[in-house]
């Protein structure tokens, strides 16, 4: 792998394995389930890491750390403001409730550990708006695959019941999270909790395929058309690359694979493909088009798998404020 196509993610794996077992073992107990699965599987991938790509990493690293001080400050505005600097306000919300006001969530928490289908599961015979709640909790690829699991003629009615959904109370959470501890085991005042919401819904649908996207997004039109038009606002799709702007597409691709781009393309309209080859190299273009060209035909499933790991990848660059992602609505989508 080329130095300059390292992610992010790509960087950290280097780093941690530069530190020895136990030392990354230390760190990577205080990581999210998502950050260990993806840093867990840059481990797995990374091939044939050169000396460059490691004093690239821990360069990059030893900068970042020399930006901080070891100055702690328990000031619940300030923990708000870093970490909606550093987050963006829609993802540091519900981490921040979670921080400062939702206390213990071990039973909801435990969910992000679990494969979809143990979820599923998990909370198929409880009712619409628990299952609501627990879907606005989880991750929205999570959350995606969960709902692809649960019964067709459910899931427009839960994707109603996220969209409208406006916070949750904290003794509804508490109640919410006991009973999972309680299964799982299988044995507060303040602010309402931050989930659920239009953005929730579009996030998760998102990442639902495109099938039973359209099946659910037809369910809440019928029930109401002026929801259904809102959500549809705020998703993002493969199309929509066509929005972002030159500087956010070449760095969306220094972070694509070429295998993903031409599986992607091959299913993607004349406006998409002539923004992508503007933003490449006239070899690089060329032999796109030629990879194109002889690719024979592929699975529709596979050309949108391959769109969707390139949106994922667009709507953690967008998070990380290194390019702004338009929706339909005109609005940044992170």
């Amino acid at each position: 792998m080329p130095d300059e196509k390292l992610s992010g993610v790509d960087k950290a794996a280097i780093f941690l394995m530069t530190l020895g077992e136990s030392t990354a073992a230390q760190i990577i107990k205080h990581l999210g389930p998502r950050e260990v699965q993806k840093i867990g599987t840059a481990m797995a991938t990374l091939q044939n890491v050169s000396r460059e790509m490691v004093k690239v990493s821990v360069d990059e690293f030893v900068v970042d750390m020399q930006k901080q001080t070891p100055l702690g400050i328990g000031n619940d505005d300030y923990i708000r403001k870093v970490l909606t600097d550093a987050l963006g306000e829609e993802k540091a919300k519900s981490m921040i409730d979670r921080i400062l006001i939702g206390g213990s969530t071990k039973g909801l928490e435990s969910l992000k550990w679990m494969d979809p289908r143990s979820v599923a599961e998990l909370i198929r015979f409880e009712h619409p708006q628990i299952v609501a709640i627990v879907l606005s909790y989880l991750d929205p690829d999570q959350a995606a695959q969960v709902l692809s699991l649960l019964p067709e003629n459910t899931r427009g009615d839960l994707m109603m019941r996220v969209a409208t959904m406006d916070g949750v109370q904290p003794a509804a959470m508490k109640e919410l999270n006991d009973m999972l501890e309680i299964q799982l085991r299988g044995g507060a005042q303040g602010q309402n909790s931050g989930m659920g919401g239009l953005k929730c819904a579009a996030n998760i649908l998102n990442f639902v395929d495109r099938s039973a996207e359209a099946k659910i997004s037809e369910v809440i039109s019928e029930h109401d058309p002026e929801l259904a038009g809102r959500i549809q606002d705020l998703m993002f799709t493969f199309d929509n690359l066509s929005e972002v702007d030159d500087r956010g597409i070449q760095t969306l691709l220094r972070e694509v694979s070429s295998d993903n781009l031409v599986l992607a393309l091959k299913g993607a309209d004349e406006n998409i493909r002539t923004k992508i080859f503007k933003n490449m190299s006239q070899r690089a273009g060329d032999m796109l088009k030629e990879d194109l060209e002889t690719r024979g035909p592929v699975k529709l499933s596979d050309v949108e798998a391959a769109q969707k790991e390139i949106i994922t990848i667009a709507r953690r660059l967008a998070e990380e404020g290194q390019i702004n992602m338009g929706g339909a609505g005109g609005e940044a989508m992170v």
